[in-house]
């Protein structure tokens, strides 16, 4: 698989359903122009041994019992973990960084256009950023298009989807970096993170995120997260 790959036409803000990881999730690989980007390690579970993570493992096990249904794949953080600060570019090409989110509960998905199951997970974010998104807690969704930057910005035009903010890396160094720590299987790749940047939870594949069981798993931990 390339990035030549042929590409499916953009689809309309339609309710996504549930698609099983083995079938909707896309292996990364060479798609992404690096060799080795595709790592078998999955989600192992690393232990960072940041204590200032702890409460977000507290949280993880307080609101385990709500990942069902809609959100039944994603994997609870188990040991502390701090992510990496990842860095990206907004829709003007500044720099921005995770942790210019510090003190709010960030989802960061990470997605592109050749990837099937992104395109069609993008309009469930963008309806849960309409949904909770304010100033306790945002969608990142961070786009790894590494050849045509006007893709991915076209793909979110013509599909309406207007509530999430535009981050780019056409590099894909983020997906590198979670790749690293093992939270980087394939795409889409999300991890649900506290106001301390540490990990509460990771989903490799799609998700209908603005279903009530994500409404109500994000709401619990936007509402319990640590504050910076």
């Amino acid at each position: 698989m390339t990035n030549d790959m042929p590409e499916s036409p953009s689809p309309a803000p339609a309710p996504l359903r549930r698609i099983p990881y083995v079938i909707g999730a896309v292996l990364v690989g060479a798609v992404i122009g690096f060799a080795g980007v595709y790592g078998f390690g999955g989600l192992k579970r690393y232990a960072s041994g940041d204590s200032a993570c702890a409460p977000a493992v507290s949280l993880s096990k307080k609101i385990a019992p709500l990942a069902h249904g809609e959100v039944a794949a994603l994997t609870m953080a188990t040991s502390p973990l701090r992510l990496p600060d990842l860095t990206f570019q907004d829709a003007d090409g500044k720099q921005k960084k995770l942790s210019d989110w510090r003190g709010r509960t960030v989802l960061v998905n990470l997605w592109a256009t050749w990837c099937v199951p992104c395109r069609r997970e993008m309009p469930a974010l963008d309806r849960l950023q309409a949904k909770l998104g304010g100033k306790d807690f945002q969608v990142v969704a961070i786009n790894i298009d590494t050849r045509d930057p006007e893709k991915p910005r076209n793909f979110l035009k013509d599909a309406k989807l207007t509530r999430l903010d535009f981050f780019s890396d056409s590099k894909a160094e983020v997906f590198q970096e979670l790749k690293a720590i093992g939270r980087a299987l394939g795409m889409p790749t999300s991890v649900l993170v506290d106001g301390q940047g540490c990990e509460i939870a990771t989903i490799a594949g799609p998700a209908e995120w603005d279903s009530d069981d994500a409404v109500k798993l994000i709401t619990a931990a936007t509402t319990t997260t640590p504050r910076s």
